[in-house]
């Protein structure tokens, strides 16, 4: 029996993959359009199932972050991490609001623990990922901004400049900021007032 897929199986970003031959209804096409998501055929054997939450890193980026990306991607993989590419896919010109925003949803969703955001300054996405709660997005420039923003602040998503910083030092930034852990104690208290902040306009907003 071949499987369906339907709107509500359609995440809210990346690509969803399926066999050959499975039955994607046209709601469900017209959903992946406009969350940008691609559905990709593949033989049963080549299907991978996703990896978990603690081992997921989102990334995307935009034209100008494209190739960037691209280099990153094999980076998280050699740390045992799998990558999760809301796009772009190509550099034709697209907005980074959009990748910054499905990349921040999936760590607010819980499907990636952490998030990289690549655009050609890096500012942009930040300023947008930071618009989503839940999201504590950090634009570093290099390993003292990137330990700094983990070990403080408890980034959850990392934003870079494609047009600021070289391969090598792009890399150097990302391996520091996954490596670098949380250090609690007085930080805590200060990231739980950003917290706090965003609880309270969040009730200002809905009331």
């Amino acid at each position: 029996m071949k499987r369906v897929i339907t709107a509500q199986d359609v995440p809210a970003g990346g690509e969803i993959r399926v066999p050959i031959g499975t039955i994607v209804t046209a709601s469900a096409r017209e959903v992946a359009q406009a969350r940008g998501v691609r559905i990709v055929e593949l033989p049963e054997d080549q299907l991978t199932a996703l990896a978990p939450p603690e081992q997921t890193v989102a990334i995307g980026a935009d034209h100008g972050g494209f190739r960037l990306k691209e280099t990153l991607k094999p980076v998280l993989e050699g740390l045992g991490l799998s990558p999760r590419d809301v796009g772009a896919y190509d550099e034709k010109a697209v907005d980074y609001p959009d990748i910054a925003l499905k990349v921040a949803l999936l760590v607010t969703e819980g499907t990636a623990r952490r998030g990289v955001v690549i655009d050609g300054a890096g500012i942009g996405s930040s300023m947008a990922a930071n618009k989503v709660p839940g999201i504590r997005a950090a634009l570093c420039y290099d390993k003292a901004s990137a330990r700094n923003s983990r070990e403080h602040n408890d980034s959850n998503v990392l934003t870079l400049g494609a047009r600021l910083l070289t391969e090598s030092q792009a890399e150097e930034v990302l391996r520091t900021w996954l490596a670098t852990p949380f250090a609690g104690g007085r930080h805590q208290a200060r990231v739980q007032k950003i917290i706090d902040i965003e609880q309270q306009y969040l009730k200002k907003a809905s009331s």
